[in-house]
């Protein structure tokens, strides 16, 4: 019984594969993953192109910024947090849908290892979805995301730990409430997206708001890529700041996930979440 309670990699190795062969086994769902990136990626990148041939549409400083891919780099990075925490969350979903997951937390399996396996299969997504898409955007664009070498790295790992706070936050309240917080899975993150300043530096907020901005990770990215495409130099204050935040709010999500399952467990509706 004891090593039955121990966090188990052949568990999390387990369910990783289970989702794996539900996703392959759809081609639908692995032509979705790459559609929507695509599309954004396109219709900004395309947007982009517009900007910088507009005949006297954009001040010579704006056009520096512009040239330097800052718009397509901002989708990209975008779409890997958005479709980080969505990867997380729809393997969740798919245990709803099936009414599953009184069976899930009735096994051997741990919350733990559940929550280990959607951020694997979170990333898994992420492969499948964003790796075309970065490879289009070299070849519609020239703009190179893997260039961006270390920088890169550091905007990858403070959005996928956001992303995996914010599905795991989420699935929180679909146990506790059911399907009935499931638009939370596709709303959530566009409420955020205009206080992490994808698109336009904190300074053009107002000064009320801003404080607001800088208690989001994304916003040290996207001010961070900013930097880097534009001024050339990365800045390593605001990666130290934005993983500090990760961290952060990575343990109020799971604090709040566990709190979450324990009341819905107390109030019984882990048995009717398909409704």
């Amino acid at each position: 019984m004891s090593a039955s309670l121990e966090f188990s990699l052949a568990r999390v190795g387990a369910m990783t594969l289970r989702y794996s062969y539900l996703l392959r086994s759809s081609m639908p769902r692995m032509l979705e993953m790459m559609y929507w990136p695509t599309v954004q990626m396109l219709t900004w990148g395309f947007l982009q192109t517009y900007l910088l041939r507009a005949p006297g549409g954009l001040a010579g400083a704006d056009k520096t910024t512009i040239a330097a891919g800052s718009l397509i780099g901002a989708v990209l990075l975008w779409d890997i947090l958005l479709r980080g925490q969505q990867g997380f969350s729809f393997s969740f979903l798919e245990e709803m849908w099936s009414r599953n997951i009184a069976n899930l937390f009735m096994s051997p399996l741990r919350p733990a290892e559940f929550v280990v396996s959607m951020m694997a299969m979170s990333l898994i997504r992420l492969l499948v979805g964003m790796v075309p898409v970065t490879i289009l955007a070299i070849w519609f664009f020239g703009f190179n995301l893997w260039a961006l070498g270390f920088a890169f790295a550091a905007f990858f790992a403070i959005l996928i730990f956001f992303a995996w706070s914010v599905g795991l936050f989420v699935s929180g309240l679909l146990l506790r409430y059911g399907l009935g917080a499931e638009s939370l899975v596709w709303s959530l993150m566009f409420v955020i997206q205009p206080l992490g300043c994808v698109y336009y530096p904190v300074a053009v907020l107002p000064s009320w708001l801003q404080p607001i901005c800088w208690a989001l990770p994304p916003t040290y990215v996207f001010e961070g890529l900013r930097g880097v495409l534009v001024d050339h130099a990365l800045r390593l204050d605001l990666m130290i700041y934005g993983l500090a935040l990760d961290a952060a709010l990575f343990a109020v999500a799971s604090f709040a996930f566990v709190r979450l399952l324990a009341a819905a467990r107390r109030a019984g509706t882990l048995l009717q979440t398909g409704e």
